[in-house]
């Protein structure tokens, strides 16, 4: 990763949300982090790692596209056609400059453009061999999803570029590989290149799909019908090609006796990044925050530090933005909040919950109790996934979620929102509950 100039970087800032006030005794202090990037001055900026970035138009950036062309893709036979027309539709989406290939998926992973090892370069010419390669592309084999993601991995590093970007779609189960070569693929992977994972008809495995997403800090989606591939390819690639830099890590400081109870993302969607810690020296670490362009993220920060008497006040924990370069230094992106604990006997300030931090909590209980729901529902525990899927639509209700509202609707009669009293239906359809599945961790911003 360049060094990058002012210029080209977005400029990031950091606001925390908290109450700090805590009674005598208590020691746990929540907070909610808004991070923002916004105005990467990257169309036509000068730039102080010119290679790092396509004539006038932003970041360098390689993009690998992997296709599912196992046998089920024939199932029906439109499947594979809208699957192609996406490929393409992403292809035109491509900026002049930008790297790319296409990966056929089976149970072996292939290169069906540019091959050779290589990363085509996109202009007019290579858009219309990869769309002429595409026509080739037909059904027939098992599926490996780790194959196509080490393949992924070696052509997307080949190029030396800001940004690396795979899509991958899949309309089945990993069959053809076990659950740990998926996972050591993904560990492979992870922090090199991001990910977005989509889903296509309803034979494929929800966990699978958005734990490949989460593992590779993408986003991941359904596309019940494939008449809808192509919009959905389309406004990917749109997305990746707004990502203005990569590899941002949230620093995060805490002084002596204090632990870090979790790091999670909580919007867009809720993601927990606790277990993605790597030290950054003494009582820092860095949690891995993916691509940027300009945008706005939430995340929930919950630190225990140790009791103390009325009066007192402690920094319980400073944030900041780094990327982490390869020689083991880190530019730092310059913004900074800070996130205190105040001791105090005033009952009404102590015991006041910061409106952003009830949001966010309710806002991951929601994504939690809408799996749980699911899965009791799964296992015929219906008594169980009525209470859950109840309380979800309590919690969608009550946050202003209706998105997920609107979904959570398609698999259970709402008698009352507000008490979470609900039904389940008794037939569900199959992508409206993988649909439910796919989407509980999206979640609705607190109304500032």
């Amino acid at each position: 990763m360049a060094n990058f100039s002012k210029s080209n970087v977005p400029q990031f800032s950091v606001d925390v949300y908290q109450n700090e006030y805590l009674p005598e005794g208590a020691g746990e202090v929540n907070a909610i982090v808004t991070v923002t990037a916004t105005g990467g001055g990257t169309i036509g900026s000068a730039v102080s790692a010119p290679h790092l970035f396509s004539p006038g138009q932003g970041p360098s950036a390689a993009v690998a596209i992997m296709v599912d062309c196992s046998g089920s893709m024939d199932y029906p036979a439109t499947k594979m056609r809208n699957a192609r027309d996406a490929t393409a539709a992403a292809v035109d989406t491509l900026r002049d400059g930008v790297h790319f290939a296409v990966i056929g998926g089976t149970h072996v992973a292939k290169e069906v453009y540019p091959g050779g090892g290589r990363l085509a370069v996109a202009d007019a010419t290579t858009r219309e061999q990869a769309k002429r390669a595409l026509r080739s592309l037909s059904a027939g084999g098992g599926t490996a999803i780790g194959t196509w993601l080490r393949l992924a991995d070696r052509l997307l590093s080949s190029a030396d570029v800001a940004i690396r970007h795979g899509i991958l779609l899949t309309d089945g189960r990993n069959e053809h590989e076990s659950p740990q070569d998926l996972k050591a693929a993904l560990d492979a992977c992870a922090g090199r290149f991001t990910c977005d994972a989509r889903g296509v008809g309803t034979d494929w495995e929800v966990k699978e799909v958005t734990g490949i997403a989460s593992a590779l800090l993408g986003t991941a989606d359904i596309v019940a019908d494939p008449a809808g591939l192509a919009a959905d390819f389309t406004q990917m690639m749109e997305t990746a090609m707004g990502k203005e830099v990569a590899d941002v890590s949230l620093r995060l400081w805490t002084p002596v006796d204090t632990t870090v109870k979790f790091v999670k993302q909580v919007a867009p969607t809720v993601e927990d990044l606790t277990g993605r810690r790597t030290e950054a020296g003494p009582r820092a670490g860095d949690y891995p925050l993916g691509s940027w362009g300009d945008e706005s993220r939430d995340y929930h920060v919950c630190v225990q530090v140790p009791a103390a008497n009325i009066g007192q006040e402690m920094l319980a924990a400073r944030i900041s933005l780094v990327i982490p370069q390869p020689d083991g230094t880190v530019q730092n992106l310059g913004a900074q909040g800070l996130v205190r604990a105040v001791w105090t006997d005033d009952m009404v300030a102590s015991t006041s919950i910061n409106p952003q931090v009830a949001h966010y909590t309710g806002q991951a209980e929601l994504a939690q109790v809408i799996q749980q729901g699911l899965d009791l529902r799964k296992s015929g525990d219906m008594d169980g996934a009525t209470a859950k899927l109840g309380r979800a639509v309590q919690l969608a209700s009550a946050s202003g979620n209706a998105d997920t509202a609107k979904l959570l609707a398609k698999v259970v009669d709402v008698v009352d929102a507000a008490t979470g009293t609900v039904r389940l239906k008794a037939k569900v359809e199959e992508a409206d509950e993988m649909t439910l599945e796919t989407r509980s961790t999206k979640t609705v911003r607190v109304k500032k």
